[in-house]
């Protein structure tokens, strides 16, 4: 199986020419080598000099390579809770259990982020995965500091926490376990069912206001949803966790995210419908981001299963975008700007109004945080 190296431009130049030179450079992954993920290109990361690409030399090779399968290696993180600035952003501080997703969403903004680990934001970022799991005994250590202020964390606002690996792992759970421990408040995002395994934590904490839980809808559609989330639970099977998650006291909230302009925003109203009859009480939305890899992962993954919409889709999200495909100013990267990102947001909240969401935002405690008698902590005297 013959390989080539050849320079590559950066794909953060145009989206559009970075698109034709992947394609033109081979990097398309067979069908049945890529069967359940939902990446098309495995291109290189964009810190890499050399662009490496296997192609068929005619004696059919290619044919022989082996499927994508999902690899875990742990890793031996020094620092577990990261902090946020961006104003746009309502948390400010957050955890990540995991690096890289099974779930394959297409349009995954955290993505690029495998770049830092020489790996790419294709198939790699899906099928390459890294547990951090000393995450439990570091963010004992973090929170048990002198002088550490309780927020809010966030988890899932990067790779989701409940990823398939997670059944093995168990990291969330661990994480869950010391913050119940501490009554440290936490939100956590995720598009999986797997969540309801860890009710009984959450029940507990969410009976002192100290637990929220998101689930990331995108689409009701069932054969849209395998496409763009190939491993993630189905529509219908995660509007079931919002009740069940509502039904045992948690609050609940659904995102809609991301609305892609041509493809989901059709569904919008029926959406929140969906959300208010599952017994949510809070919604929002963010509009379809395609930093850096993203772009050209997300062009081909809309021209190989909806080609007949991908010039409408690029158009309208261009048409908020100043004529880009992202833009990544604060206040406006979430929701765009222009008449048709207004008619977005206008129609979320007339749909949100109607169905009585978002009257009240859960806000979590951070009252009644006690920082574990662990590392960092002097014992009391006795």
């Amino acid at each position: 199986m013959p390989e080539f190296a050849t320079s590559l431009p950066s794909v953060t130049g145009s989206t559009d020419l970075a698109q034709r030179l992947l394609s033109d450079a081979g990097l398309r992954v067979g069908f049945e080598r890529r069967r359940g993920r939902g990446a098309g290109l495995n291109p290189s990361g964009r810190f890499e000099p050399f662009s490496r690409s296997a192609f068929d030399d005619g004696w059919n090779s290619l044919e022989d390579l082996p499927a994508f399968r999902t690899e875990v290696q742990g890793e031996s993180a020094r620092t577990i809770i990261s902090r946020n600035d961006s104003p746009d952003i309502s948390f400010e501080q957050s955890v990540n259990p995991y690096r890289g997703c099974e779930h394959g969403c297409v349009y995954c903004f955290a993505r690029p982020t495998h770049a830092y680990m020489g790996l790419s934001a294709g198939v790699d970022f899906e099928s390459k995965l890294f547990a951090k799991r000393n995450a439990a005994e570091l963010l004992e250590a973090e929170i048990s500091k002198p002088g550490y202020q309780p927020k809010a964390l966030a988890i899932g606002a990067n790779t989701d926490p409940y990823q398939p690996i997670e059944k093995r792992e168990r990291i969330m759970r661990e994480i869950l376990e010391v913050l119940e421990a501490a009554n440290h408040p936490v939100g956590i995002v995720t598009k999986s069912a797997l969540v309801l395994r860890d009710l009984d934590i959450l029940t507990r904490m969410a009976s002192k206001g100290l637990a929220k839980v998101a689930l990331s809808i995108t689409t009701l559609d069932r054969t849209m949803a395998r496409l763009l989330e190939p491993r993630a639970a189905t529509p219908a099977r995660r509007l079931d966790t919002v009740r069940q998650l509502n039904e045992a006291g948690v609050p609940t909230m659904v995102m809609t995210a991301p609305i892609i302009p041509g493809l989901t925003d059709a569904e919008i109203e029926r959406l929140l419908e969906a959300a208010a009859t599952a017994g949510a009480k809070e919604v929002g939305y963010v509009l379809l981001r395609l930093p850096l890899e993203v772009a050209p992962l997300f062009h081909d993954w809309l021209q190989q299963h909806y080609p007949n919409r991908y010039r409408h889709v690029m158009a309208l999200l261009r048409s908020m975008r100043d004529g880009k495909d992202y833009d990544a100013e604060w206040g406006r990267r979430m929701s765009g700007k222009g008449p048709y990102a207004m008619q977005i947001r206008r129609r979320f909240e007339i749909a949100a109004k109607r169905l009585d969401l978002n009257l009240e935002r859960t806000k979590l405690r951070t009252d009644l945080f006690r920082a574990p008698r662990g590392a960092g902590v002097q014992l009391a005297l006795l």
